[in-house]
């Protein structure tokens, strides 16, 4: 589903160009008191997913060289996943006031608990929420592996012409490699001269690759590590993209260089997700992907009331708003990657 956003009235939709439609929005989103901060949530939350961290390896030294281990990478794995969206969180300025003391939670959350540098992925993100599903500016739509249309598609050449023909059965399979493909996206970044922060930046994610190294081959017998290791980011690479596939993957991509407003760019390229308690734990919250979107720096807690005020006002200016269980969102996502590859399966004449 792409959309040349200079051309589709369809994307324009009613009220195209209508800044006020989100100032609205805005409007009473903070009259209902939604902006405001929860540090005592955040507390709460800091303080269980740090215990979880430690306990999870306490258990790994306790344990030693076993294969009881393997239930301590998928405990871990869920961990490393739950960190992450703790990073994900600060990074939006949801936690702390100061960009200083986010700086610094996020490098020791991100490259230090779990590897991935903080600095190279809040680039790639804060381009993402500038341009999401956007062809040419979304870094998360960028046809690296995958195809995300069937323009990149044709154009695709190498190793995502070949992936793109079966990228729907591929998919899961291929996110057990997620967890590496951070890491060596992150040391790769440290070689950019625009990395700030390039020392603490550095420092902690070599930190992070000494100790989990040195704990695992230490305590484990060379065979065992390795197979600790791979369990362990196979299925953290696994949570973390099942955590962040339902937001945006089968949504309507853009393209073009003159976008719709602030508002229907944010509500037409991202799906929520309904559920309960449950999974708005599991996917920290992110299961309101249409509500973070148009408010970032909203505290995750509040993301489900601000739910209720968007849909109406959604309706109200003519603009789709797109939910589905969980379930029904990987399956759309899966039916949008075979439609993108597509024309990698037809015979060339």
């Amino acid at each position: 589903m792409t959309t040349s956003v200079g051309t589709s009235s369809a994307t324009a939709g009613p009220g195209a160009g209508g800044g006020g439609d989100f100032a609205r929005l805005s409007r009473r989103i903070v009259a209902a008191g939604l902006m405001e901060r929860r540090p005592g949530y955040y507390a709460v939350r800091l303080a269980a997913v740090s215990a979880a961290f430690a306990g999870g390896w306490a258990a790994f030294l306790v344990l030693g060289d076993s294969w009881w281990q393997l239930a301590v990478a998928v405990f871990l794995a869920f961990v490393y996943g739950q960190v992450a969206l703790v990073a994900h969180d600060v990074a939006h300025g949801q936690v702390f006031r100061g960009r200083r003391a986010s700086g610094v939670a996020g490098r020791l959350f991100g490259n230090l608990g779990v590897g991935m540098s903080y600095g190279w992925w809040m680039d790639k993100h804060t381009r993402h929420h500038a341009h999401p599903n956007h062809e040419e500016l979304d870094p998360d739509v960028a046809p690296d592996i995958l195809v995300w249309s069937q323009d990149q598609a044709r154009a695709a050449t190498g190793l995502p012409r070949f992936v793109g023909r079966y990228q729907a059965q591929l998919f899961f399979p291929l996110l057990t490699l997620e967890g590496f493909n951070l890491r060596v996206a992150s040391v790769r970044a440290l070689r950019s001269p625009t990395m700030k922060h390039w020392g603490s930046e550095a420092a902690l994610l070599m930190a992070h690759i000494g100790l989990y190294l040195g704990a695992l081959f230490l305590v484990l017998s060379p065979g065992k590590a390795l197979v600790f290791l791979l369990v362990h980011q196979a299925f953290f690479g696994v949570y973390l993209g099942c955590t962040f596939a339902p937001n945006h993957k089968g949504m309507p991509t853009l393209t073009g260089d003159a976008p719709p407003d602030f508002l229907r760019r944010q509500v037409l390229t991202s799906r929520n997700v309904r559920g309960g308690a449950l999974t708005c734990f599991l996917l920290g919250g992110l299961n309101h992907q249409i509500e973070h979107h148009l408010f970032p720096g909203m505290p995750t807690p509040h993301l489900r009331r601000a739910r209720k005020i968007v849909r109406a006002h959604c309706a109200e200016i003519g603009v789709p708003y797109h939910e589905t269980g969980l379930i029904r969102s990987y399956a759309e996502a899966l039916r949008h990657l075979r439609r993108a590859g597509e024309p990698l399966r037809v015979p060339r004449g």
